[in-house]
């Protein structure tokens, strides 16, 4: 077996940086977001989107809340350039939106990109050209000076043209491959782009510093971001703006760590789509906010549909693992989580305020539009809890707490042999199949009860191994006249250890459910449910339950 060849490596260097404060900081408000689907997103799909499924991204977009969206590369393709004249000539760009466009610093492709930009009233032009050491060594074969000559002259055309357009133009420049970059050199040229333009607090510039390719861990781009905003002339006029990779899988850390360094602004992607790895996930980000009680100013409220056009439009499935949106997310299949879930949620009902603290639910699927109903699921890993959990949540019935652990054997004994998950029907079907169907020798007929406030007497109608018998009885209450009409002919010695009831549906067709917990010689515990519109026959009912069941 061919080896791993570690000395291929070598270890990022660490970030000079004595007096780092970004460990001591908190995420308290949300970044500027820019979401950049329709471009670095859509570059990276097998197959790129065509109009209308670009069309129905942007409108998604827009309902989610963004307010910077680069809509694309439109002096690349006639695609990209066509899509956003439709925005235009459509009038689809509300005034609170700013779009943005990516273009290399070349005068026909600005050129191009200017033209695609007509009629736009609000536009970030987002320049570019890559500067890592192995860049500039391998790929292009410049100096330092080439390189900033590039992007000088870049910023000189974006100028030109910006004279000539009826519009306000935002400058965004990103020294690409900045994780590649040495700091020096990467501030050097920022700062010479920022100079160019003319930086001042009313033409401010984004110095977008992208881990293009996610080279180390994300406490070292921390101390990037914050090395690069203690050095950047005119800062308070700079939008310092990230913008992730997850070729190490960290791009979620790297990107909060960097937030809490000083970066204003995030650009990334819904679910991750993006080159290799993909780009940091937005929607991951913005929901670890709101679990932290940080507004994230995006709506995902409705996350299915999210998923629904992202899926649609891009070709790409989500991973059932998927944070806050996979299909398994909210779902537990262990007997311990099941249990922790569900006390946790019933303590959440007691609560007075609505502050959320259930056991492994970070955050209230309900929040992002998901039901309860798929937060139990049963396999043979399942416990009591779990079974319990599925039976009141989907179909009324509340169990007992004593009843747990024997609903949980029966059902757990099905999914071992079937070796698989059980859907809730399933389960809903074994328990009838426990309790309301069961092989009886003694059977329910007819009960008549009366009291005087103090005593119940009843008049009791079975059948006993084909045997239709009347008895009289006299309790201190319905079930235990009964219990004692009952005793003058059946034969099996059993004593009660628990009841409850409760009403499952609607007021109007509401029926009453009866548990009873019977007692025997050999059995130490069994159970019965019995369903009626009357109460006292549903207890009547669950207590032949119970005796069919102990005494098979």
């Amino acid at each position: 077996m061919k080896q791993m060849q570690i000395g291929k490596y070598k270890p990022y260097p660490q970030i000079d940086l004595p007096n780092r404060q970004w460990p001591t900081k908190t995420i308290i408000n949300a970044p500027k977001w820019c979401s950049v689907d329709l471009r670095d997103g859509n570059q990276a799909l097998i197959n790129p989107m065509n109009m209308e499924k670009k069309l129905e991204l942007f409108r998604l977009l827009l309902k989610i809340g963004f307010k910077e969206i680069e809509v694309g590369f439109p002096s690349a393709s006639k695609v990209e350039f066509d899509f956003l004249r439709k925005l235009v000539d459509d009038n689809l760009i509300p005034d609170d939106v700013t779009v943005q466009v990516l273009v290399q610093a070349r005068e026909h492709l600005i050129a191009k990109t200017f033209e695609s930009l007509k009629g736009v009233k609000k536009a970030t032009v987002h320049l570019y050209n890559s500067t890592s050491v192995a860049q500039r060594k391998i790929v292009f074969g410049k100096t330092k000076d080439e390189i900033i000559a590039l992007a000088i002259d870049g910023v000189e055309l974006v100028k030109k043209y910006e004279k000539q357009h009826n519009g306000k133009i935002f400058l965004e420049y990103s020294p690409e491959s900045f994780t590649g970059t040495e700091l020096e050199f990467s501030v050097q040229i920022s700062n010479a782009v920022t100079s160019c333009w003319g930086i001042s607090d009313e033409r401010k510039v984004i110095i977008n510093l992208p881990a293009t390719v996610e080279m180390a861990t994300p406490n070292v781009y921390a101390d990037q971001i914050e090395w690069m905003g203690n050095h950047l002339e005119n800062r308070e006029n700079i939008i310092i703006s990230t913008h992730t990779h997850n070729d190490r899988g960290t791009s979620i850390a790297a990107t909060e760590l960097a937030l809490l360094a000083g970066a204003d602004r995030v650009e990334g992607t819904l679910l991750s789509n993006g080159e290799r790895t993909g780009n940091v996930d937005i929607i991951t980000l913005a929901l670890n906010m709101l679990t932290q009680g940080v507004n994230p100013q995006l709506d995902f409220s409705d996350i299915d549909e999210v998923l629904d056009v992202v899926e649609r439009c891009t070709e790409m499935n989500t991973h059932a693992r998927h944070p806050y949106v996979g299909e398994l997310v909210y779902t537990a299949f262990s007997g311990s989580h099941q249990d922790a879930i569900n006390k946790g949620l019933s303590y959440q009902k007691s609560r007075d305020d609505n502050f959320w603290e259930v056991p492994y639910l970070p955050i209230d699927p309900e929040d992002v539009g998901r039901t309860y109903e798929s937060i139990i699921r049963i396999n043979s890993q399942s416990g009591k809890g779990g079974v319990a959990f599925i039976l009141e949540k989907n179909y009324g019935f509340q169990l007992p707490k004593a009843m747990h652990p024997e609903i949980g054997r029966i059902v757990q004994a099905v999914s071992d042999k079937e070796g698989r998950e059980l859907e809730s029907k399933e389960i809903l079907e074994i328990f009838k199949d426990t309790y309301f169907n069961t092989k009886e020798h003694i059977s329910f007929v007819d009960f008549v009860a009366s009291s005087d406030g103090i005593t119940s007497k009843c008049t009791l109608t079975y059948k006993y191994n084909g045997v239709e018998i009347t008895a009289d009885g006299e309790g201190n209450g319905p079930i235990d006249a009964c219990k004692q009409a009952l005793m003058k002919d059946y034969k099996n010695s059993f004593n009660i250890n628990s009841y409850s009831e409760h009403s499952c549906g609607e007021k109007s067709s509401a029926k009453a459910v009866a548990y009873i917990e019977i007692q025997t010689e050999k059995i130490l515990s069994c159970f019965g449910v019995g369903v009626d519109n009357n109460i006292a026959i549903a207890s009547i009912k669950a207590m032949f339950c119970a005796l069919n069941r102990a005494f098979k």
